[in-house]
């Protein structure tokens, strides 16, 4: 039986924050430019649908202040990336955003953070990834460890910044269909987090894999 995903709970407010995730965005973008709004409001999406699975997660121990500065900072190394469709003119892949961000987060003093900027791009990245496709990245496993690294990791699948513009957020099969262009590995670990995370079951079969959304929903 398909059923929709679960309806988006109120965004809680973050604990104390220690970190101002905003300011640094600032400091590294430019206050007022285009690129600073587009990667903040997609911060902004990322932490709430994190902060909202890991309130349906307690009695988890989730640091819910680190999850939102972290979820804020998670695309800082765009910057120096050749993404003009986000105004960043840098010269470096786009791939290489992960690991630049975290240089430029542990120079803030923030290596949690930074190790989240590292291991949240697609799936988390493999020593495997890398020789396979010889990406241009450290020969190092970038997947993510924590409990918090995976809810930033795979709450960022469901939102795109094309074009700069925030969209609508992706449905779980969707994003499911779209990691599988890169690997079965990558699909498959989103399915379990969806699982895990949101009660989201999606049919193991052809249906997703070739793109048809047969979605249904349990919790666990």
């Amino acid at each position: 039986m398909t059923a929709k995903e679960p309806a988006a709970r109120r965004m809680p407010a973050p604990a104390r924050e220690t970190v101002d995730a905003e300011a640094i965005l600032r400091e590294v973008f430019g206050a007022g430019t285009r690129r600073f709004d587009i990667i903040r409001r997609h911060g902004e999406q990322v932490a709430a649908r994190a902060l909202n699975i890991a309130a349906g997660l307690k009695p988890a121990s989730i640091d819910e202040s680190f999850l939102y500065a972290a979820a804020m900072l998670h695309d800082i190394g765009i910057v120096k990336t050749a993404t003009p469709q986000l105004d960043c003119h840098g010269d470096q892949p786009y791939i290489r955003h992960g690991i630049i961000g975290r240089q430029i987060l542990e120079a803030h003093g923030l290596p949690r953070h930074a190790l989240v900027c590292e291991r949240h791009v697609g799936v988390g990245i493999t020593t495997a990834d890398i020789r396979h496709s010889k990406l241009p990245l450290p020969l190092r496993d970038m997947r993510p460890v924590t409990i918090e690294e995976e809810l930033i990791c795979y709450a960022d699948k469901f939102f795109s910044k094309t074009n700069g513009q925030v969209e609508k957020p992706k449905s779980a099969p969707e994003v499911a269909h779209h990691l599988k262009t890169y690997g079965r590995r990558q699909a498959e670990t989103f399915i379990r987090w969806a699982a895990r995370f949101e009660g989201l079951i999606l049919n193991h079969n052809d249906d997703w894999y070739e793109g048809r959304h047969n979605q249904n929903k349990r919790r666990v």
